[in-house]
């Protein structure tokens, strides 16, 4: 048991030496201290963390998400006109406008 305290307290004071001797010994530039720093995708961490929310980017999402439920949405039509019957096409056509206009 005394070896194993004695073996602690040697690598503790070894630990303690090297780095005591490297932060002495080391120069550090400008440059190394600024690699040290967070790195925010080129944005500084000092200014604001959040920008604000952009409406115009929101709105041409939601335009983008209504043409593409309208063409997911109208190009089965072809197939669906040939295989039933007229009245369920048009049924399903003014669903899809309704949904179309209600959206």
């Amino acid at each position: 048991m005394m070896i194993l305290s004695i073996l602690i307290l040697i690598s503790f004071i070894i630990t303690t030496v090297l780095l005591v001797l490297s932060l002495a010994t080391s120069e550090k530039s400008l440059k190394e201290r600024e690699k040290m720093t967070p790195f925010e995708c080129g944005f500084s961490p000092l200014k604001k963390s959040r920008s604000p929310f952009s409406m115009r980017f929101f709105m041409i999402t939601l335009i983008f998400l209504i043409f593409d439920m309208e063409v997911s949405l109208v190009l089965p039509m072809g197939v669906l006109m040939e295989t039933t019957s007229q009245l369920v096409w048009i049924s399903t056509v003014l669903i899809v406008i309704f949904v179309l206009v209600a959206g």
